[in-house]
């Protein structure tokens, strides 16, 4: 039913993946799909935001963040589970949508958050959003 899996994770937040993550390995080893994991690095390319770091800057985010994704990976997601590390730019919920499509996955699995904490709060609105403009299926995990 399914090949390829993904799912966004925010490795600065336990929140967006803990519960995620092992609904996630349990339909990959069921199905035999590869795993996705996604992780976003914030658009720094807008003139007001870009002048206020340096040229190299956007560059070694994106070797820091491959480094975190790849020990995440490492830490989290077992051996027997074929798995792919990806990190892509942008807004949140525009950025796990284009590289739905452009990896051709099959679901999307991501955590759904309270809004007890701010950042839940900005966390859960993109999840609404990728609900609302994936044309894959999308599972939110409570």
């Amino acid at each position: 039913m399914y090949d390829k899996i993904m799912l966004p994770v925010d490795l600065n937040e336990e929140a967006s993946w803990a519960k995620a993550l092992p609904t996630a390995l349990t339909l990959c080893r069921t199905f035999g799909a590869s795993l996705h994991v996604v992780t976003v690095l914030p658009d720094y390319h807008m003139p007001l935001v870009g002048s206020y770091f340096p040229s190299d800057f956007e560059e070694k985010a994106h070797q820091a963040l491959s480094q975190a994704q790849h020990r995440f990976i490492q830490e989290h997601v077992p051996e027997d589970v074929k798995v792919q590390s990806v990190i892509v730019d942008g807004s949140p919920w525009e950025a796990i949508v284009k590289a739905a499509k452009k990896l051709q996955v099959d679901l999307i699995v991501m955590a759904s958050h309270n809004k007890r904490k701010f950042a839940d709060y900005v966390l859960g609105p993109n999840a609404e959003h990728v609900v609302h403009h994936s044309k894959m299926s999308v599972m939110i995990v409570r």
